[in-house]
């Protein structure tokens, strides 16, 4: 009898993989692959025969996933690369500083992680460091007026917070 694949948690996952991938159904005791369209999974362990827990390979778009064991290659059941979605900047603490710069400014919001720069209208911040995926400390460059702050991450820029300078 081929395996068979009932369900997939989650479905969804990042374009750059490396997710864990619960696969379950009956029949999967033996696996010799586990396929997210042509790719294999970057490793994958038989549970038991109604659950393997697989990562899943870089990707795009909709892939079948399928397994393969001595008895044959189950049923597809599809699995959907996402983009990473870019940064959000819900608010700066505090939203003012000096002209002179050189002051602390906590920047809050979301998929912060992996930030490669944070901006002060087109001027770099003195530095900065993530605390987190909800976090980043910087220090607030020279300048004048209000201006946006920016976050950028591989997944891209954020939206602009503004920022006024005293």
């Amino acid at each position: 009898m081929s395996p068979i694949l009932l369900a997939l948690v989650p479905s969804q996952g990042p374009t750059t993989g490396g997710n864990p991938v619960l696969l379950v159904g009956a029949g999967l005791t033996g696996a010799t692959a586990v396929l997210f369209g042509a790719t294999p999974a970057l490793s994958f362990t038989v549970q038991f025969d109604g659950a393997i827990t697989a990562v899943a390979p870089p990707g795009t778009g909709t892939v079948p996933v399928t397994v393969v064991t001595p008895s044959g290659t189950s049923n597809n059941l599809s699995y959907t690369y996402q983009a990473p979605a870019p940064p959000t900047i819900l608010a700066l603490v505090p939203p003012i500083g000096l002209a002179t710069g050189g002051l602390p400014v906590l920047i809050v919001g979301h998929g912060l992680s992996g930030a490669t720069s944070v901006l002060f209208g087109a001027t770099p911040a003195a530095n900065f460091t993530v605390l987190g995926d909800g976090a980043i400390l910087a220090v607030s460059p020279p300048g004048t007026g209000t201006v946006p702050v920016t976050v950028t991450t591989p997944a891209g820029t954020s939206n602009g917070a503004s920022y006024t300078y005293l």
